[in-house]
């Protein structure tokens, strides 16, 4: 631990479908994806987690706080500045709209961000070592200053994600540009916070791009030989092809569901974990890092 690059590869949306679940956990069974979160308020949360209980697959399974996909938690009733007629979360689109323009009411950011972090400790049994927000909306302000506030409350601060990335990756790395500018502009001020409230995680974050570059077979290796940092997060959504999520998740099936079907072979992929070897890296789990002294170092070292 005391030397080396660190890579942890996260698996976003669990529970989101149980196709999608149950490739992640084939991954994790095969020690391709060490760390997963869970969206509570998906209806098929609950199966998610009996299945991962059931497999005895030891992936590390944290919380992934949604404020853009299915119900909120809360009664729609108390949360309305999140929630459209029918009492659901608006579409990433318009809850950003909606968010910069001054319509959200924080306390009802704070109010359903409660109900799911009660949730996950309900389902798990525990507070969640892992957590990162669907859509990375923890980066647009008041989101994260609120999910921080509510997560210091806990004695054991979790390894909360990074969305950030040398701007040079910018140039390097083809792929949501624009998209990756925002969010790392936005993800630096919100890791700043993180890294003053002592809360492990990533240095850099590998993996956000357009989902037609996942078809390329060197889409993985161009990001991890290129990445500095001692400790780096690759996001991913692998999972099989989920016919749940159609129409659901703002997917089509042309483009983001099979994402996650290509996301799936690239991991699965013979060699891959050579290819980490080569950029250097050791394949971690968050929690294997130990507490929050090593985190801590590793963060003042980025």
């Amino acid at each position: 631990m005391s030397s080396g690059r660190f890579l942890v590869i996260t698996a976003d949306d669990f529970g989101i479908g149980p196709e999608t679940s149950r490739g992640i956990l084939e991954l994790a069974g095969r020690g391709l994806v060490t760390a997963s979160v869970l969206l509570v308020n998906s209806p098929h949360a609950e199966s998610a987690v009996q299945a991962w209980r059931m497999s005895g697959i030891p992936l590390e399974l944290g919380w992934h706080p949604c404020l853009t996909l299915d119900a909120p938690v809360s009664p729609p009733g108390n949360v309305r500045s999140l929630v459209d007629a029918d009492g659901r979360f608006l579409s990433l689109g318009q809850f950003l709209s909606k968010l910069l323009s001054g319509r959200v009411r924080p306390d009802d950011v704070a109010r359903e961000l409660r109900a799911q972090l009660a949730r996950f400790q309900e389902l798990i049994g525990h507070a969640p070592t892992v957590v990162n927000t669907h859509h990375h909306v923890q980066v647009f302000p008041p989101v994260g200053k609120i999910l921080a506030e509510l997560l210091n409350s806990h004695q054991r601060r979790p390894y909360v994600r990074r969305v950030r990335e040398p701007w040079r990756m910018l140039k390097q790395i083809p792929g949501a540009r624009g998209k990756r500018a925002i969010l790392t502009t936005l993800g630096s001020r919100n890791a700043r916070r993180l890294d003053l409230g002592r809360f492990p995680g990533n240095h850099f974050l590998a993996g956000i791009t357009d989902p037609p570059l996942v078809a390329d077979p060197d889409f993985l290796e161009r990001w991890l030989t290129r990445m500095p940092g001692r400790l780096v997060e690759l996001s991913c959504h692998p999972g099989h092809h989920d016919p749940t999520l159609i129409d659901r998740n703002g997917e089509r099936l042309s483009e983001l569901s099979m994402r996650r079907v290509r996301e799936f072979a690239l991991l699965n992929r013979p060699g891959f974990r050579e290819m980490c070897t080569r950029a250097g890296f050791i394949i971690i789990s968050p929690g294997a890092l130990g507490e929050l002294g090593p985190f801590r170092g590793m963060l003042q070292a980025a």
